[in-house]
C-alpha cells in the first residue's frame, strides 16, 4: 500500500514487511502500517511508540531511543529502504539521517575508564619512580609532571599502592 505525501521531501517508507511500511517524517515522527506485534517491538528498539491502533503504529524517533538503540548493537549505517525510494540516497530525511549520526557519534566521542588520582609525592624521584612504574604496567592513563600528580587505570592500582609504600620506606 502505497501513501502520497503533500510534499515528496516530508515522507519517505521504508520496509517493514510485505504487507507494511514505514514512513518516517523530517520532525522524526514515525508511521507504521503494520498489525504485527513483533514489528511494534522491533520498532521499539529505536523508537518511542506514542500509540497503537488496530493497523498503525505512530512513534518518534528520540534521542533516548536512538540511544537504547545504539547499546544494543543496531548501526546508523543498518537501514532497509522500501523500493519506491532505495534508489534515493538518503532514503530516510536527510536531517533525520543527519542528526542520528551526531547522536551515535556522541557515544563514541568518550570512552569511560575506572581509574585512581595519585598526587602529595613526598618527592620528585618518588613521583618519577611512580610514573615509570605505572607506564611499565601500561596503566598510567594521565600525568602533570609540573604538579607532581598522576593518573592510573584501576587494574594497577593495587599494585601501585603497595609499590608507593615500598618507596617511602
Amino acid at each position: 500500500m502505497a501513501i502520497q505525501s503533500r510534499k515528496e521531501s516530508w515522507f519517505i517508507p521504508t520496509i517493514a514487511d510485505n504487507c507494511g511500511f514505514v514512513v518516517v517524517e523530517t520532525n522524526f515522527k514515525m508511521y507504521a502500517y503494520s498489525t504485527s506485534k513483533l514489528h511494534c517491538e522491533i520498532l521499539r528498539l529505536f523508537s518511542k511508540i506514542e500509540y497503537q491502533l488496530p493497523n498503525l503504529i505512530v512513534g518518534a524517533i528520540t534521542k533516548e531511543s536512538l540511544y537504547n538503540a545504539f547499546e544494543n548493537g543496531i548501526t546508523t549505517e543498518q537501514q532497509n529502504a522500501h523500493p519506491r525510494v532505495a534508489d534515493k540516497i538518503p532514503s530516510v530525511p536527510k536531517n533525520v539521517c543527519d542528526q542520528i549520526r551526531l547522536w551515535e557519534s556522541d557515544l563514541n566521542r568518550v570512552e569511560t575508564t575506572p581509574a585512581h588520582y595519585y598526587d602529595e609525592f613526598p618527592s620528585r624521584d618518588v613521583f618519577e619512580a611512580a610514573c615509570d612504574y605505572a607506564r611499565d604496567q601500561s596503566g598510567l592513563l594521565w600525568e602533570d609532571s609540573k604538579k607532581m600528580r598522576l593518573v592510573v587505570n584501576a587494574e594497577i592500582h593495587m599494585h601501585m599502592r603497595e609499590f608507593l609504600r615500598g618507596q617511602n620506606k
